[in-house]
């Protein structure tokens, strides 16, 4: 546990020390100087709050479209009654191993759909995931069929029947499947830098952070002013920066994962091994 433990104490331990003490490294678990001034320094910036909106906002917006395109698809491919269901399984599993690369991509999603320099190429391009609809269509397999049927004896369709029934039997996965998606939006920047880098309006916060960081270890001629705004204190060094932008960004994924973590160990087990 110690091993797991450690490197998230010393970064915290590096951001909340002073920078120029900090640069003499030896820093254990506890600041030697303690000193907000990296802290307030990163979140002195309007834009700093303007980005963290734009990706909790993001985050939320994709993890609810994801789970309800793809709850729905994988129930409909789950149904043994669906002839083409194995032929399109095939077809989107394919897609995991096929990829056309990142200058398609581009080219798709910038040209031919148009959502460069917009919020949607955010959302769009990430509302479904095959990895994704496999493991809900897993665990919806696992459940009974005698659960369907009966529902069927007594009326009820399909939809009705995935979001009165099949629905809240998959909230383990859901959960788990919630958590993948939301972290992997919460920390995606390079999206950001293909699409949007030159939007004010549309820039996350991993980006923003992510350029601070590529910028907080040069020279004061070559950094920009967002770097020289950070280290306009004599006592605020590159390496207190990176720790102290290392926990702002990670602080609301600890903050959501205890909530989600029995449901993900669960999820997890029981969507891996029943097919």
């Amino acid at each position: 546990m110690m091993v797991t433990l450690y490197p998230v104490l010393n970064t915290l331990a590096t951001a909340f020390n002073e920078g120029t003490d900090a640069i003499r490294g030896g820093i254990g678990i506890l600041p030697r100087k303690f000193s907000m001034k990296s802290v307030d320094n990163i979140l002195s910036k309007q834009e700093i709050f303007d980005a963290a909106w734009v990706s909790a906002s993001k985050t939320v917006i994709i993890t609810v479209l994801n789970l309800f395109w793809t709850g729905m698809l994988a129930y409909a491919l789950s149904r043994r009654e669906y002839v083409l269901r194995k032929l399109m399984t095939t077809v989107m599993v394919l897609t995991m191993y096929v990829n056309a690369g990142l200058i398609p991509n581009y080219i798709l999603i910038s040209q031919t759909l148009n959502l460069a320099h917009t919020y949607w190429v955010y959302i769009i391009p990430t509302m479904f995931s095959c990895f994704n609809m496999i493991v809900i269509r897993t665990y919806i397999l696992g459940l009974p069929d005698a659960l369907v049927e009966s529902a069927k004896i007594d009326g009820a369709g399909d939809l009705r029947i995935y979001w009165k029934i099949i629905f809240p039997l998959c909230m383990p996965v859901l959960a788990t499947v919630a958590l993948f998606v939301a972290v992997g939006s919460w920390n995606s920047w390079f999206d950001t830098r293909l699409y949007n880098a030159g939007q004010k309006d549309h820039k996350t916060l991993q980006y923003l952070l992510q350029m601070k960081i590529l910028t907080a270890g040069t020279n004061a001629n070559a950094a920009n002013a967002t770097t020289d705004a950070l280290k306009a204190s004599s006592k605020v060094e590159p390496v207190t920066i990176r720790a102290a932008i290392t926990v702002i960004s990670t602080v609301p994924i600890l903050v959501v994962y205890p909530l989600l973590q029995k449901y993900f160990v669960t999820g997890m087990a029981l969507g891996s091994v029943k097919g």
